[in-house]
């Protein structure tokens, strides 16, 4: 990997936030005080541009995550601490949706959000799987329901889907799947967990609400071969969430309570 570090010396206050901040202590002080990479960088640097997006006199640009790429915090768009608790607290899981689809706009933009998700040492090693069409994710939950006839499990959705009713992806007019390479990176499940929850967020900002598919990334995981075929899923890669997505049909007024927290603080 080809990294190069530029230092603006009539800028940089020579803080060291750059150094304090890099995961790896890849960057040190040179003979003059400056910030400088060090060899092991050129192997080690997970490309995580902390170095860049922390300096306090945007006097440092690094290769790997160009300064003049980058956008600025603007911290008159950070929510309030209330907003955010309204936000998690307000979302609901949805199972009952409007025939409306989403303009690919709206599905772009949440996708967008979702690269900014942490990931193990930065690999970002999530895949998506975008279903815009309401008919082939109609199609995908008929699929689920004849593996689950076939195993003779979950008799009341099959009886369900027999009487028009989609108990499985609930109608949704929209289905996003994350799939990953194993060997590829170090937490797959766990990265592609919290890419599928800011997808879940960014589409609650939007509008649209959300609801885990559960049974299609079962039937996935038994090896259910139609669906794994229906979606190309590669080889060397395995699903590990998805997530329904359409316009709630019913808007929720109130919070619901939850269980006291079950917390030991050391």
């Amino acid at each position: 990997m080809d990294i190069h570090l530029t230092v603006d010396q009539k800028l940089c206050k020579r803080c060291y936030a750059c150094i304090s901040e890099c995961p790896f202590d890849l960057i040190n002080a040179d003979s003059d005080g400056f910030p400088q990479l060090r060899k092991a960088a050129l192997r080690r640097c997970i490309r995580c541009g902390h170095c860049m997006a922390v300096c306090t006199a945007d006097a440092l640009d690094i290769s790997i995550s160009p300064l003049a790429e980058s956008l600025l915090v603007n911290k008159d768009l950070l929510p309030s601490p209330e907003s955010v608790k309204h936000l998690l607290e307000s979302r609901r899981s949805i199972r009952t949706y409007k025939k409306k689809k989403a303009n690919h706009s709206v599905l772009e933009a949440i996708l967008d959000v979702s690269r900014y998700a942490p990931s193990a040492h930065n690999k970002q090693p999530v895949h998506w799987i975008m279903v815009e069409d309401p008919a082939e994710v109609k199609r995908l939950a008929g699929m689920v329901v004849t593996w689950m006839a076939e195993l003779k499990v979950f008799p009341g959705l099959i009886r369900a889907w027999d009487k028009g009713v989609d108990k499985v992806l609930r109608g949704a007019p929209h289905l996003a799947i994350t799939h990953a390479d194993a060997l590829g990176s170090e937490h797959p499940h766990e990265d592609c967990s919290l890419a599928t929850a800011y997808l879940d967020m960014a589409a609650y900002s939007h509008g649209l609400g959300s609801c885990w598919a559960g049974f299609l990334v079962q039937a996935i995981h038994h090896r259910y071969q139609p669906v794994i075929d229906a979606l190309e899923i590669p080889e060397t890669n395995t699903v590990y969430t998805a997530l329904m997505l359409g316009y709630p049909k019913f808007r929720y007024r109130h919070i619901p309570q939850r269980d006291p927290l079950t917390v030991i603080w050391r």
